[in-house]
């Protein structure tokens, strides 16, 4: 199973502005307020940390300064982060736009169609599509972390939970915040633990630390670490890690049942953060 770690259908603007003599748009009212949201149509599945990403963007084209209100209205299963934007608009400056993000979740089983997400400033209004596709099974030989819930004992706040189980394994783009770095600066152990969608006999476990041209494992990467799995309610250690100046170790393991998967960090090769990039779980 390959899902992107934002699965968008096509990416563009929306500019309210532009459409009072759309259909959708009440037509006896006028706004000073300019709404962009990007993309146009979005695409999402029933993963935890699988959301779609809507921006929105407004720009005050009127004479005066002023706040304004943006609402979001979603349909159906859409679970949004955030259902009202509120911001102060500085007049006639086009190169001062307020922009904030917007994820798009559904539960695990929602029903598979076709949705939307109302956006309004000022009685007038726009339509993102939304649409939910079937959640793919995952079987022998697929990542069982992908797209799961992660927990951690602390997260940088320039970091996700999600973002060690995204699908993107690749530190060059750790600038990206892709990845999880703890927060608690030079304190040790932390944990980060990610649940299986359903138990599962599993026996390997790839972990991706940084490492990356900029950021070499040998100096910012996870040093050590235990490997745990969690049945019902104990956690046994299944490997351990020590001395580790790579980014990309492998831990085998006799078959096991489990419910989740835990990298109990024990230090870093510089001794501040724990670092993973990526953190995949497959079945014997």
């Amino acid at each position: 199973m390959n899902i992107p770690r934002q699965t968008v259908i096509a990416a563009g603007t929306l500019v309210a502005a532009a459409l009072l003599g759309s259909s959708s748009v009440p037509k006896a009212t006028t706004s000073d307020v300019a709404v962009s949201v990007a993309p146009e149509q979005l695409s999402v599945v029933g993963l935890p940390c699988f959301p779609g990403m809507l921006n929105l963007t407004m720009t005050n084209t009127g004479s005066q300064d002023r706040y304004a209100d943006l609402t979001l209205d979603p349909t159906g299963p859409l679970q949004l982060s955030r259902t009202l934007f509120s911001s102060w608009l500085p007049a006639l400056d086009p190169d001062q736009p307020v922009s904030a993000p917007v994820e798009v979740r559904v539960p695990r089983n929602a029903k598979p169609g076709s949705y939307k997400i109302g956006v309004e400033v000022d009685r007038q209004r726009v339509t993102v599509p939304v649409t939910v596709n079937p959640l793919p099974p995952k079987g022998p030989g697929d990542n069982l972390t992908l797209g799961e819930q992660a927990t951690a004992s602390s997260t940088h706040g320039n970091f996700t939970l999600c973002g060690a189980v995204d699908g993107d394994k690749d530190s060059e783009h750790w600038d990206t915040l892709t990845g999880w770095n703890d927060g608690t600066r030079a304190a040790f152990p932390d944990t980060y633990d990610v649940a299986l969608s359903t138990p599962a006999t599993i026996n390997r476990v790839e972990l991706y630390t940084l490492d990356s041209a900029k950021y070499p494992a040998r100096v910012n990467g996870l040093r050590d670490w235990d490997v745990q799995v969690k049945a019902g309610d104990t956690w046994q250690t299944v490997d351990q890690v020590r001395g580790n100046t790579v980014g990309h170790v492998t831990s085998t393991f006799a078959p096991v049942q489990a419910d989740a998967v835990r990298i109990l960090c024990l230090d870093g090769n510089d001794h501040t953060y724990s670092r993973i990039v990526e953190l995949e779980v497959y079945g014997s």
